[in-house]
């Protein structure tokens, strides 16, 4: 006989761990699927010579329901708050970033008019997100939004930073302009990296009777109907059954692994294109310029932070830095371009940086998010259409990316379940 599980979750990341938290403490049986030999996904973090890397640059928003979700689990986020001075690079020469009241006085960036603009503009973010914006793109938004093309330069900008999305013409503004929005309310480096918060969820999943296989991967997913609920496959022939599942790993597989369904598939999956970024992580014993920790390209859509300046992340005492390239989704890759290009923008910033290289790892393409958020989603998101399986993870949530998208809907997975088998 095999065992029946009330839940099959499929994917050990954020969003997998998440709902198996919240299951767990309703007494519900859960079994989590991780294909990987290591639990967390993109929230894993690998410790190279003594150096916490997370998988490219990570910073977790302050203020977000995510934190509460977590904080709710009792997940402890031990970290500070990375400095707001910022050097914006333009054409070789160096701005202050206009982020704070202060820089944005002494930023020679901007003339006093585009100032003035520039303070509408942030305004106009921390409002509420007017229902309009469901109809437009974000590049759409940034023009009517702003007439100097600084000021436009500059949201472009601050959106990448908020959102690692380098498509203002595809992306849907509602989205975007929303995570805007809560990352300029603050946003946390992790002492650590983010695998203490996967280890957190892991010990107290383990010890809320939640089961997890590693090196698990599906291969086949069959719904057998209301009662008999769902047959899984795996690569090496186990054969698992739930009565509910909740699937969190890629989108763009999810129809090769349904082979039974009552309904037409949603080839909305297939089409689901990620969000990806090329990044270079870097362990420095000294910076050569110990007072640029963060600058960010206009023009160029390229990212320098020193997160060790923030959390601690090396057992050594070593600078921790990620410098990154947001890229666009039809961009062709050259891996070897990427690096040069990455290596000459830390050159900008701290010159000399090769002599105190301790270790370095280079990812050309990193797969930042599963989703890049496009007009209209919402409701291709609204429902698989088969009974008992639920969506979560980073590209899940209609109006969320990210952390806060997996987090959200991994806790909003599970709730449903749990009023569904309260009905029943």
């Amino acid at each position: 006989m095999i065992k029946k599980w009330d839940v099959v979750i499929v994917g050990g990341g954020l969003a997998g761990y998440v709902a198996a938290n919240y299951l767990g403490r309703k007494g519900v049986s859960v079994l989590l699927l991780e294909k990987s030999s290591q639990v967390g996904g993109r929230a894993r973090t690998v410790k190279i010579k003594q150096n916490f890397f997370n998988i490219g640059p990570h910073a977790f928003y302050s203020k977000g329901q995510g934190r509460e979700i977590l904080e709710e689990l009792k997940v402890k986020l031990v970290g500070k708050s990375p400095s707001r001075r910022c050097t914006l690079v333009n054409n070789d020469q160096f701005y202050d970033a206009p982020f704070s009241p202060i820089s944005i006085l002494n930023t020679k960036l901007l003339n006093w008019h585009e100032r003035f603009e520039w303070i509408n503009c942030l305004l106009k973010i921390n409002r509420d997100i007017p229902i309009e914006l469901e109809k437009i793109n974000f590049q759409q938004w940034v023009e009517q939004t702003a007439s100097s093309e600084s000021v436009r330069s500059l949201l472009y900008t601050l959106g990448r930073l908020a959102t690692y999305c380098h498509a203002p013409s595809d992306t849907a503004a509602k989205v975007i302009v929303a995570q805007m929005k809560l990352a300029m309310k603050g946003t946390l480096y992790l002492d650590g990296g983010w695998q203490t918060i996967i280890d957190q969820l892991h010990q107290q999943a383990v010890l809320l009777g939640v089961q997890i296989q590693t090196t698990a991967t599906v291969t086949e997913i069959n719904f057998r109907g209301m009662q008999a609920g769902f047959h899984i496959l795996l690569a090496d022939g186990k054969e698992i059954q739930g009565e509910n599942m909740i699937y969190t790993a890629e989108p763009n597989k999810l129809n090769t692994l349904l082979k039974q369904a009552p309904t037409k598939k949603n080839t909305f999956y297939d089409r689901v294109m990620p969000v990806t970024a090329a990044t270079l992580d870097v362990a420095l014993t000294n910076l050569p310029h110990p007072k640029q920790i963060f600058s960010m390209g206009i023009e160029d859509a390229l990212y320098f932070s020193v997160h060790s300046a923030s959390a601690r992340l090396s057992d050594q005492g070593n600078h921790i830095i990620h410098v990154l390239k947001y890229l666009s989704p039809d961009v062709n890759i050259n891996s070897k371009e990427i690096k040069s290009e990455l290596e000459s923008f830390l050159d900008k910033i701290q010159p000399g940086w090769q002599e105190y290289k301790v270790n370095s790892r280079f990812l050309p393409q990193l797969i930042v998010n599963q989703r890049l958020p496009k007009i209209g989603d919402e409701k291709k998101l609204e429902s698989t259409g088969i009974p008992g399986l639920f969506l979560a993870g980073d590209w899940a949530s209609a109006d969320w990316i990210l952390s806060e998208g997996a987090i959200r809907s991994g806790k909003r997975a599970a709730m449903e379940i749990v009023q569904r088998k309260g009905r029943r």
